[in-house]
């Protein structure tokens, strides 16, 4: 048996949750009983010291005024069972940026907590991994957060224009028309982050800047944050144009999912290249994210994990 106390009700209230959601979810994962006496939670089973390092967990995330969801509970139980539960703690750290409504933004996993450490501390940075991750969204966060602290004078975001084949000629409307679907994830986080008429009025001075991947070519790029998003749709030669426009006071952030690549055939992914030649690299920092960093629903975790395996089944097949 093992036991935790809460040390007052309303903490207990919220380790229960609605309905004792999360107890019995912890007791059905790791097939212990719970028992609640007072303020106390004790568990009884082969994992009770496990569910005992969860329910320890928990309380730091409560204390940190944090709300309990099912996405980080599941992910509280993983780490716990792999005897790593203390990490959690360390994840509800810091404020990554505050919204334009006031709300703290914070890493919700440990991979996300070493993604934004090495950004911080790294003048480029490749954050890689399955979507749902927060890549882009952390980005765009440390990217505020940079202008704000008056460390960047300018805010770059681009993308590669190239999605699914489809080529933007054949869009309609002018060019402004024709790149928005391809950036409109960035946007969508800009104005969450700044509100509607600060991010207006920054994008109308040109101190936030969201153009096509294309479009940095000839540039250097000083005194910035800059963010290459969806980098796996990069060619190479694009890739080699893109780092090389870094100039004197600018960080920079390339983002992408390597399952996910929409080149034509016969080109390969940029991204997958330079995370391979760059990784060693002094100042440049790559960052695996994996299913397991994933904060969307739950079941984009289990859909991400079968198209995976499915992968690695296909890749044994061609060696074979």
């Amino acid at each position: 048996m093992a036991s935790v106390d809460t040390g007052a009700l309303d903490k207990l209230q919220k380790l229960l949750g609605t309905f004792d959601e999360n107890i019995n979810t912890i007791a059905r994962e790791l097939g212990v009983t719970a028992h609640v006496d007072g303020t106390a939670v004790s568990f009884e089973g082969d994992a009770a010291d496990v569910a005992a390092a969860v329910a320890e967990s928990l309380l730091k995330v409560i204390e940190a005024g944090e709300v309990i969801d099912r996405s980080r509970l599941l992910y509280c139980i993983e780490l716990a069972r792999e005897g790593n539960a203390s990490e959690i703690e360390g994840v509800m750290k810091g404020v990554v940026a505050i919204t334009a409504k006031g709300k703290p933004v914070k890493c919700k996993t440990v991979g996300q907590k070493k993604y934004v450490e090495a950004v911080k501390s790294h003048t480029v940075t490749f954050g890689v991994g399955p979507a749902g991750t927060g890549k882009t969204y952390l980005a765009v966060c440390l990217a505020v957060a940079a202008y704000k602290g008056k460390e960047a004078e300018r805010i770059i975001l681009t993308r590669p224009a190239v999605e699914a084949g489809e080529k933007l000629g054949f869009l309609p409307g002018d060019l402004q028309t024709k790149v928005d679907p391809y950036l409109r994830p960035l946007y969508d986080a800009l104005q969450e982050l700044f509100g509607p008429e600060t991010y207006t009025k920054l994008m109308e001075k040109g101190t936030i800047e969201v153009a096509p991947l294309a479009y940095m070519r000839g540039r250097t790029l000083s005194d910035a944050f800059v963010i290459l998003d969806e980098a796996q749709n990069a060619t190479r030669e694009q890739m080699k144009m893109f780092l090389t426009r870094l100039g004197e006071g600018s960080r920079m952030v390339v983002t992408g999912d390597l399952t996910q690549t929409d080149l034509p055939d016969g080109k390969s992914s940029g991204l997958r290249h330079a995370v391979r030649i760059l990784e060693d690299v002094e100042d440049i920092a790559v960052c695996k994210l994996t299913e397991r960093d994933v904060v969307r629903h739950p079941l984009v975790s289990r859909i991400v994990k079968a198209y995976e395996r499915d992968e690695s089944k296909r890749k044994k097949g061609e060696r074979s």
